[in-house]
């Protein structure tokens, strides 16, 4: 059977440009990089080189990338590490209601250290009002944290007008740019943004790295205290074969950004024009315009609690997409979107929806087999009566 894969917003399939790029520090380029010896100083080397790649593909200093393990730890550390570091300021901290779950439960759990968290509404269209959040900054308000595009609907937000009104008002703002990153061009000191959350595996490099930009002058709390590697912020031996894919990943989305940009937006397209004309239950969720270019998120008015059901049809027909976030997703219960909430959908649709993500190894031929055989996988599912919003 052949197997298409459209849920590349959860992870990417490993460009092998990137593996070819990842082997040599496995078995020959194996030192670790706090090593005073040869191969220390060649493992250290190999690191300052991949954050010097990353950092002018966002046009921002080497000093100013710091590696992680990951997204996750990403936005904890810069939740966490502004928080505590800027305390004496303010407690008070602006997240959108959309945000990723590594925003969110790291705020429930900075509410229980006595950070005030307030929660921004976004629009129908998951796009955030800049006037509204203008008027809930304060003067103890030490960070906001809207993330760059939303990874269940694609909205795109303003960040470009965020980071003014923040930088305006003297507040921190981070964003989590892990779905947008690589599909959008990318520039945190001309979009005024202070800290910025990034990783590989949604970009065709390996899991198991991410990046924190800081720009200089950020006042920032080390969350991980240990050996003192990456200038003192992220304790840790450093994952070099997976930094070095990240690199190579990053420079390969940006140099061929146009092209593929154009080709995705094209797919893209043709399944939501198809879907929307050929189906009349059919409804898009997230903006249409400000949407990224490799996301389509569509409900079926009627058959949302049929979801989980439709998704494993298509599994059947060797079709794999999702119904939501992947780190969402880990428990037996499947429980309405938070995301799709938001947008005031109700509570039957929010947990109905589709979310096909296309990515490099897509083509035109896979996608017309998923147009064919989506009305074979639909027919026959129970409906469950929803509310138009």
């Amino acid at each position: 059977m052949q197997r298409i894969y459209l849920d590349n917003s959860a992870t990417t399939k490993v460009d092998p440009r990137v593996v070819e790029e990842m082997l040599p520090y496995f078995s020959d380029n194996y030192g670790n990089p706090s090593s005073l010896h040869t191969l220390g100083r060649e493992a250290k080397d190999a690191i300052d080189s991949a954050r010097g790649r990353i950092a002018a593909c966002l046009n921002a200093s080497p000093d100013e990338i710091v590696f992680t393990g990951s997204g996750t730890e990403a936005n904890n550390f810069a939740l966490k590490g502004v928080a505590f570091a800027n305390r004496q300021k303010g407690n008070h901290i602006i997240v959108s209601r959309i945000e990723h779950d590594s925003i969110l439960n790291p705020c429930r759990w900075l509410k229980d250290q006595r950070f005030e968290i307030e929660y921004l509404p976004v629009q129908k269209d998951g796009l955030v009002e800049v006037d509204e959040l203008k008027k809930r900054i304060k003067k103890e308000t030490v960070l906001v944290s809207i993330m760059h595009a939303n990874n269940e609907v694609g909205t795109i937000e303003p960040v470009e007008a965020i980071g003014a009104a923040c930088r305006e008002r003297g507040v921190y703002f981070h964003t989590d740019a892990c779905q947008s990153f690589g599909k959008i061009i990318f520039d945190p000191h001309r979009q005024q943004i202070d800290l910025a959350t990034i990783n590989a595996h949604k970009i065709y490099g390996p899991k198991g790295v991410g990046a924190l930009f800081i720009r200089k002058g950020v006042k920032i709390s080390s969350w991980q205290q240990g050996g003192g590697q990456e200038m003192g912020l992220r304790s840790a031996t450093e994952n070099i074969p997976a930094i070095m894919g990240f690199a190579k990943a990053v420079e390969l989305c940006f140099l061929e950004f146009e092209k593929e940009d154009e080709r995705l937006r094209r797919l893209r397209d043709k399944i939501i024009d198809h879907i929307l004309e050929q189906m009349p239950s059919a409804y898009l969720n997230g903006s249409r315009e400000r949407r990224l270019s490799n996301n389509v998120n569509i409900g079926f008015y009627g058959l949302e609690g049929e979801a989980i059901t439709l998704q494993l049809k298509l599994d059947e027909m060797g079709i794999f997409v999702s119904t939501g976030s992947a780190c969402s997703s880990n428990g037996s219960d499947h429980k309405a979107s938070h995301v799709l909430s938001s947008l005031g959908l109700d509570p039957i649709q929010a947990r109905g929806a589709l979310r096909i993500s296309l990515g490099r190894y897509n083509t035109e031929e896979e996608v017309d087999r998923f147009l064919e055989v989506l009305p074979k996988a639909i027919a026959g599912l129970k409906s469950i009566a929803s509310v138009l919003v």
